[in-house]
């Protein structure tokens, strides 16, 4: 068996093996890539209309939520764009699948526009289309300590399937015919041609951005995968996963209040006269420091500078990790696995590039249907040649007749032709 005829095989039973699982993954993929896009346009009671004043401060609009929290404390609270509502957040980080309640109040009038609680990774809850979506994307709509696993092995093997479908794809000579081929889909072919050309061609223009798409998944995936991209990304530097590295001075005997965060936020904001984008983590226990991140570029979540306080004193802290810090001190490696959720959902650089991922997660689900489809029409037609073949009897030594004498074949002399007379000649006897 040639090397390419080995990568054939293996090509096929992997892409046979995950073949459904890439099929839900991608076109799960394929729709969330514009779930922002499509919320702006069917939850219209997210905006508001944008005032000349300042928004009001988080303690306000943390007390307000809290009201429709059940006695529940708020964890985090967003400001989002001038005209549409912040959010103030309160879900269980240690609990898996604990619900995430989000309130929407006008930042200017603290009026309370909706309620919405959705299960992350469960069903309970408000139904939330894009959820369900994501979910099945992560894990199957199964447990997620069961559905993510068999997601990040199927992404793997599909790393795979891109790699070794690049190898059979390479042609052995690149004369016109070839070229053509590779590159061109015979659109006025036959189906099986036609159907080969959609798997073939079409796979290779998609293969870097699958590939990209796929390894930024992975990072989400396996553990091992995420540090050890890191380390080579950073020149040998470890990842942390903790999500607070920076703690507060829980020595210091000062009452906290709300107004901690107010300040805060003042601070960052110009005393509010900025109204910038950004997400407030807040401290759940004495050791929680106060975590702020300002984001940088709408519609991105890579370029952020992030800010940390001690809840007590106020006083900034140093984090480690990479989302920690001023993007523009950030070096290459950080700022990569900052862009990584951008790059997985093609966010990066906007509308383009949201256009590439969707178009790439596209094809990917067709991968496996077109891929099938050639399996199958070969399989079915190897069955047909076998039907059509006639067994062939080999015949020992026992069955095989003796050879016989070859038959010579005597001319025959014709007979004379009939005449009304006949004449017959009578030797003479002497």
């Amino acid at each position: 068996m040639t090397f390419k005829k080995a990568i054939g095989q293996v090509h096929l039973w992997l892409g046979l093996a995950s073949g459904i699982i890439v099929f839900i993954v991608s076109i799960t993929g394929c729709i969330y890539v514009f779930q922002e896009e499509i919320r702006d346009m069917t939850e219209s009671w997210r905006f508001v209309k944008e005032q000349p004043k300042p928004y009001l401060v988080p303690s306000q609009l943390i007390a307000i939520a809290e009201k429709k929290l059940e006695g529940k404390k708020a964890t985090s609270l967003t400001y989002t764009k001038p005209n549409e509502a912040a959010v103030v957040g309160q879900f269980d980080r240690k609990k898996r699948g604990s619900k995430y309640t989000s309130v929407y109040i006008n930042p200017y009038t603290g009026e309370v526009l909706k309620v919405k609680s959705i299960a992350r990774g469960g069903n309970d809850g408000d139904f939330d289309f894009f959820r369900f979506i994501l979910n099945g994307h992560r894990a199957l709509w199964m447990p997620y300590d069961i559905g993510r696993p068999v997601v990040g092995v199927a992404v793997l093997i599909f790393v795979i399937l891109l790699i070794s479908g690049m190898i059979l794809w390479w042609p052995k000579k690149w004369n016109k015919a070839n070229r053509d081929k590779s590159f061109k889909v015979k659109w006025d072919g036959t189906f099986k041609r036609m159907n080969y050309d959609l798997h073939n061609v079409w796979g290779f223009y998609s293969t870097f951005f699958l590939l990209i798409i796929s390894l930024t998944g992975l990072v989400y995936s396996f553990q091992w995968f995420s540090k050890g991209l890191y380390w080579v990304t950073t020149g040998g530097r470890s990842l942390s996963f903790e999500r607070n590295t920076a703690l507060s001075d829980t020595t210091q005997n000062l009452p906290v209040t709300i107004t901690s965060v107010d300040k805060v936020w003042l601070n960052l904001t110009d005393q509010g006269k900025s109204q910038k984008a950004m997400f407030v983590n807040l401290p759940q226990t004495p050791k929680d420091a106060i975590s702020v991140t300002v984001y940088l570029k709408p519609g991105t979540y890579y370029k952020t500078d992030v800010y940390t306080y001690d809840q007590f004193t106020l006083k900034p802290l140093k984090a480690a990790g990479p989302f920690s810090g001023k993007y523009e001190d950030a070096d290459g490696g950080d700022k990569l696995r900052r862009m990584n959720y951008d790059l997985h959902v093609g966010a990066v650089m906007g509308l383009p590039t949201k256009i590439l991922a969707f178009l790439a997660s596209l094809i990917s689900a067709s991968l496996p249907v077109t891929g099938f489809l050639i399996w199958w029409g070969r399989r079915k037609k190897g069955g047909k040649k076998e039907e059509g073949k006639k067994p062939v009897q080999r015949r020992t030594a026992v069955d095989s007749p003796r050879r016989s004498a070859p038959v010579v074949r005597r001319k025959v002399a014709q007979p004379l032709a009939v005449t009304d007379e006949v004449t017959v000649i009578k030797p003479e006897v002497e």
